[in-house]
């Protein structure tokens, strides 16, 4: 299994990614999460890239369709830690203002609305 996913307060869920993201995996992680968001608890999905390596197109598409579902229930969407190939294309594909550099701790702060500093 390339991913794990661990719920905060049954709200927000932080979906680690590992190593190589295919359309294999991809499907895996889009079926488990869609049934979380549908449950209508979800308000926040954290997605840590840290120890990601490779994610093709299906990747960018797990993402951004997790984004809409989450946009109907004014949910949110942070992407954490992309490597810097990753950033470009998030870049490319307009989501530049979802990305985060920190820890997950930061990243739920920041999605519960309290900043540090």
């Amino acid at each position: 299994m390339n991913y794990e996913i661990n719920m905060h307060l049954n709200d927000i869920a932080v979906i680690r990614l590992f190593g190589e993201l295919d359309h294999h995996e991809t499907e895996k992680i889009r079926t488990h999460i869609s049934k979380t968001i549908l449950q209508g608890n979800l308000s926040t999905i954290i997605w840590n890239l840290e120890r990601l390596n490779f994610m093709d197109s299906s990747g960018i598409g797990l993402i951004l369709g997790r984004m809409r579902e989450l946009n109907a229930v004014n949910g949110q969407t942070i992407i954490l830690n992309p490597s810097n190939t990753m950033k470009k294309i998030f870049q490319f594909s307009g989501l530049a203002s979802f990305m985060m550099e920190g820890t997950e701790a930061d990243a739920i702060l920041h999605a519960r609305g309290i900043v540090n500093g």
